[in-house]
């Protein structure tokens, strides 16, 4: 009986091998077909996909583009397409962020772009005006499309040659950090409407509601700034009035400073205890 069971289990391997060897040839001879097709298969259509909520290039822009450096490609064989040449010379596009470029079995060229996403425009006194994107770069304003972030001005001055480049100084990484972290915050993108950097290189907030100027100096604690600044909304404010103070300096550590309006009547200069459970 061990004899018999042995052969059976060898005779099973044999039955296997063969059908693994005939699936194998057969799936060889299918991508031979495919790649033969393939590299006889015309170009029958170019399609630009454009990924992103942003709009500063269009898909007809990418279309020209194509044109230009590569001439026609409905009609060429999908092999005779630089496919990767495309896609690096779209990367080299400012407000591009990625490309990717595809084909099917039915000669459709697919042209994948994804915009980069600009977080604060600068206004720039050293050289153009710029804007910083999601992963810090910087890059040119377009003429056709400008995106609803917000503006920093004032004393800033930061070489610029137009082509998308990284931040140089360190107020404007701060600038780019304060953007980044506004933007986050659903409050705090709806109340701060611009930022102003002044002629001490302290970065302020400008709100939509109030006029106070509001010094958040750099972008270190972000965190504690802002929990001070929801305390002087939250706990101030409604005592006083939202005009009560012409000024709120966030700069300090463990202190919010407040000065009054010429209209108000405490002290000039008060300060508070940086708690957001008890104000004396």
């Amino acid at each position: 009986m061990g004899s018999i069971l042995t052969y059976r289990l060898n005779w099973r391997n044999v039955m296997y091998g063969v059908t693994g060897a005939v699936l194998l040839a057969g799936t060889v001879m299918l991508m031979g077909f495919i790649g033969v097709k393939s590299r006889e298969q015309a170009c029958t259509a170019v399609r630009v996909i454009l990924l992103g909520n942003e709009s500063f290039i269009e898909q007809k822009d990418i279309a020209a583009l194509l044109v230009e450096k590569f001439g026609e490609l409905e009609g060429r064989t999908l092999e005779s397409i630089p496919v990767h040449q495309i896609e690096n010379d779209l990367r080299q596009i400012p407000y591009v962020f990625s490309a990717i470029v595809t084909t099917d079995m039915d000669g459709l060229l697919t042209v994948r772009v994804k915009q980069r996403e600009a977080v604060v425009r600068v206004i720039n006194r050293g050289g153009p005006d710029f804007y910083i994107d999601r992963q810090g770069h910087k890059m040119p304003v377009s003429p056709k499309y400008v995106p609803r972030v917000p503006i920093v001005n004032g004393f800033i001055s930061e070489s610029y040659d137009g082509k998308l480049d990284s931040t140089k100084s360190q107020l404007v990484g701060d600038v780019f950090e304060i953007a980044q972290y506004i933007s986050a915050d659903s409050l705090w993108s709806s109340q701060v409407v611009q930022l102003y950097v002044n002629e001490h290189h302290d970065i302020e907030l400008v709100p939509r509601v109030g006029g106070q100027q509001i010094i958040l100096g750099n972008a270190d604690s972000l965190d504690r700034k802002f929990e001070k600044l929801l305390l002087f909304y939250r706990r101030i404010v409604p005592k006083t009035g939202i005009n009560a103070y012409k000024s709120v300096n966030l700069k300090y550590a463990g202190q919010i400073i407040c000065e009054r309006s010429a209209h108000f009547d405490p002290d000039d200069i008060i300060i508070l205890p940086d708690s957001t459970h008890q104000i004396q």
